[in-house]
């Protein structure tokens, strides 16, 4: 949702006069839009682009060298008028002429086509590129009906570099129709856009589906399809525009992975690690990939794939410098980098085979850690909910994934029949590297320590698992600085180490004095609802946590139960 504006009619307008402020080294405001701020070259063709507010970077981040000499700017997805259209291109033209940029929809058509009639009228030379890129909105046999999506930027950023080149009107003309007709993207939407000053969407995907076909002004995709996991939805993408491979194109492509407003950076990384090998499997080579936003549609949850099957000319532009608000590309280096050599990774431990008695013990840890396993997942939810009351609510997931790990690297030391202190040592070793984080890390050293006092020879008596719970407890709190009251898992640990020693030290049996000892940490944990964070992420929102338990306390008392539970049987 759009939460930020004044007055929402006048949305266009105040955003594009905070854009000109915020960057008046690369554009000044002229009425209907924007224009570089530094003179083309005298004769320069001057491409102007345009259309609706709400798809920054388009239109107007996309003014600046290498790319376009000025924007038109309407309203939220909304065509300029003839006049903005005609305002703006005066105020570009260096002599050369002008070449209107746009997408192919109804009213840019006509505003734009005004404004260049007036302007030839007036003795400018101006022609039109519309932008048809979306093989969603008509079949190939119609691709001249099809609407621009973000195809819109390999367009513009071809017409730019030719132009940069100082080439004729007619030919800068051609390299933009050339770059079209290469040019095919498809989206995916997961949820719709809201306009400043509404209360919904335009839009909305039903729940547990995609919108299979978006459009960039809000509208809905064509069909609706079954969510699916980033490796399906690469591959909808790619089969989708391999499909429209043209008989005579080669195997060099430019590629966008465009996000449109909420779907971000590090989603669509992950995303264009699955595409980027769906199109190498299909024996394409990609130059010079762009994944970000380029052509957004305001808070829109979606994404696309665009691809422009190069030639030598294409390739070029395609490559060529850039600097603009919303783009910047350095010029290719004259050498190929040499890949630097890689450090060593971190050597990893030699497990230590175990005796008979140290292997039942190692075959017990196992057994335990599958236990946490099942019980850490079921309350993953549930502790993340917690967590997020004072914290980023990652906290069951970061368990999930450390004890996940610590599984794995466990039953691989098991498997190499790894002693007590060698499986729990990987296991430890594992959790902390998976995990990350604090839990992650304090789990990490404080299982880690608890293996040293295991051995790897010899059975884990009830001398050395007291040793190994007083050996935790301090690698912890050395690590951590954590003390009892300040509402972290060390109020959990503190009762369970102190009670299960104590049971230890009267001669109590093991199962039993490890029994009462996960009690205590029950209760303990339970009690940190009282109490006020003194550390970690919880304490700058100190009184908004009191009343909820400590979720890295609950986690740690939830462990306990469980290994007593398991030993007990």
């Amino acid at each position: 949702m759009t939460r930020l504006y004044a007055d929402p009619a006048r949305f266009s307008e105040d955003q594009l006069r905070g854009f000109a402020a915020a960057h008046p080294e690369h554009a000044t405001l002229v009425p209907g839009g924007v224009i570089r701020t530094g003179p083309l070259r005298p004769g320069q063709v001057a491409v102007v682009v345009g259309g609706g507010s709400g798809h920054y970077p388009a239109f107007s981040g996309l003014v600046g060298g290498g790319l376009a000499a000025g924007a038109v700017v309407g309203n939220i997805f909304t065509s300029p008028s003839s006049r903005q259209a005609e305002s703006v291109a005066r105020a570009a033209d260096a002599g050369g002429g002008v070449l209107y940029c746009f997408g192919n929809y109804a009213g840019d058509r006509m505003n734009f086509g005004m404004a260049q009639a007036r302007l030839r009228d007036a003795g400018i030379d101006t022609r039109t590129v519309l932008v048809t890129d979306d093989v969603a909105s008509a079949p190939a046999d119609q691709s001249g009906d099809r609407r621009g999506i973000a195809g819109d930027f390999t367009v513009f950023k071809v017409a730019g570099a030719a132009a940069e080149e100082g080439l004729t009107l007619d030919a800068v003309e051609a390299a933009a129709h050339h770059a079209n007709a290469a040019t095919y993207s498809f989206g995916i939407a997961f949820a719709g856009c809201t306009m400043p000053g509404a209360d919904a969407p335009l839009f909305t995907v039903p729940e547990g589906k995609m919108a299979i076909g978006l459009g960039i002004h809000g509208e809905p995709g064509v069909e609706d399809a079954d969510m699916a996991d980033a490796p399906t939805v690469a591959r909808i993408l790619v089969d989708r525009l391999l499909a429209e491979r043209p008989a005579t194109a080669g195997s060099r492509v430019a590629a966008i992975l465009n996000g449109l407003g909420a779907t971000k950076y590090e989603e669509l990384f992950l995303l264009w690690g699955h595409v980027g090998q769906a199109l190498a499997e299909a024996g394409l080579t990609v130059v010079r990939p762009e994944v970000g936003e380029l052509v957004t549609s305001l808070d829109m949850a979606a994404c696309s794939l665009t691809l422009m099957w190069l030639d030598e000319d294409l390739e070029r532009w395609w490559c060529a410098p850039a600097d603009a608000p919303g783009f910047r590309r350095l010029p290719l280096p004259v050498a190929p980098a040499v890949p630097r050599a890689l450090p060593d990774t971190v050597p990893e431990t030699p497990d230590v085979r175990g005796d008979e008695p140290s292997r039942s013990t190692a075959t017990t840890i196992l057994d335990v850690l599958h236990a946490l396993q099942h019980a850490l997942h079921d309350a993953a939810d549930e502790l993340g909910r917690i967590d997020a009351v004072a914290g980023d609510g990652d906290h069951g997931r970061g368990m999930a994934k450390g004890v996940d790990a610590a599984v794995r690297a466990a039953e691989q030391a098991d498997s190499r029949s790894a002693g007590a202190r060698s499986l729990l040592s990987a296991a430890a070793d594992a959790w902390a590297d998976e995990a990350g984080g604090t839990s992650g890390v304090l789990w990490g050293v404080g299982l880690r320590a608890l293996a040293q006092e295991l051995g790897d020879t010899g059975a884990a008596d009830a001398a050395r698992a007291a040793a190994g719970a007083r050996a935790a407890f301090e690698a912890v709190t050395t690590l951590g600085g954590a003390a009892p009251g300040d509402k972290t898992l060390v109020d959990a640990l503190a009762p369970l180490v102190d009670t299960f020693t104590a049971g230890i030290g009267r001669g109590d049996d093991t199962v039993s004095a490890f029994a009462r000892a996960a009690a205590e940490a029950g209760s303990a944990a339970e009690a940190t609802a009282a109490l006020t964070p003194r550390l970690g992420r919880a304490r700058p929102l100190a009184q908004r946590s009191v009343g909820t338990p400590d979720p890295g306390a609950l986690s740690l008392a939830l462990c306990a139960r469980t290994a007593s539970d398991l030993l007990a049987d």
